[in-house]
């Protein structure tokens, strides 16, 4: 059983952060709230994504598993205007997701969440921990765009570097420790990763959204933060790109 109702701009947020890796999905449901733990078809990046139950404006559950087709859950958010509340019912006995909006209706099959398993999480120790906000990387990801196909993310005692070099031109974005929320950096590290899986992840990231990310070298990237007022939290996991000597 599962019924709730939630802000059409928080469902937005959340179902764009998800999409932006895969287009079926897996919801674990239980009275706390709801998960779930996703790898995109490529299998190079991931995201953890869990959802409390005062994320909604109200909130009832049992313990049960929904899959959704978010390009339709995507076609429904479309009919919602800013400040709308959205209700989601389950309807056990079709299969069916009820979502009502005003006085519009929509009933949407379920998917099958029989060959869906939950992505085992990798357990990292990273040894750099940056805090900033995502416009910083977002104009960061518009001045390296078209220049090359990965993306090298440093970061060092002073301060945190984006960058991207290719065979003719390079952009990068430094941003000094006294202009990051935080920085936990005792070494210099470095990773590359693809530039258009970076690019799709921090541009799917809310403006204003303050993000943590979590460096090695030539390890992924862990990037965490909020949404919902800190109700709902987000982890994406990105594999870096290794370069052959």
């Amino acid at each position: 059983m599962f019924k709730a109702e939630i802000k059409s701009e928080t469902l937005k947020g959340l179902v764009n952060i998800i999409s932006t890796l895969i287009d079926e999905v897996k919801f674990t449901i239980d009275q706390d709230g709801m998960s779930l733990k996703a790898v995109d078809p490529a299998h190079v990046a991931m995201i953890e994504l869990n959802v409390g139950a005062k994320a909604f404006e109200s909130y009832s559950a049992s313990e049960t598993e929904i899959g959704l087709d978010l390009d339709k859950v995507k076609s429904v958010l479309k009919l919602a205007g800013p400040g709308d509340i959205i209700t989601m019912e389950q309807d056990e006995t079709q299969g069916r997701l009820v979502f009502k909006i005003g006085n519009i209706t929509r009933r949407m099959n379920l998917v099958d969440t029989s060959s869906m398993s939950d992505a085992k999480v990798p357990q990292l120790t990273l040894s750099a921990k940056i805090g900033i906000s995502i416009d910083q990387l977002q104009k960061g990801i518009r001045a390296a765009e078209s220049i090359s196909d990965h993306i090298s993310l440093k970061a060092d005692p002073e301060g945190f570097e984006l960058s991207c070099e290719g065979d003719t031109d390079y952009a990068s974005l430094r941003v000094d420790k006294g202009d990051l929320v935080s920085l936990d950096a005792s070494t210099p590290v470095c990773s590359l990763f693809p530039l258009d899986y970076f690019s799709n992840l921090v541009k799917a990231v809310p403006s204003g959204t303050e993000v943590v990310i979590e460096l090695d070298n030539d390890y992924p990237v862990r990037m965490l933060f909020g949404l919902a007022n800190g109700e709902a939290n987000v982890c994406y996991f990105l594999a870096p790109r290794i370069e052959s000597d």
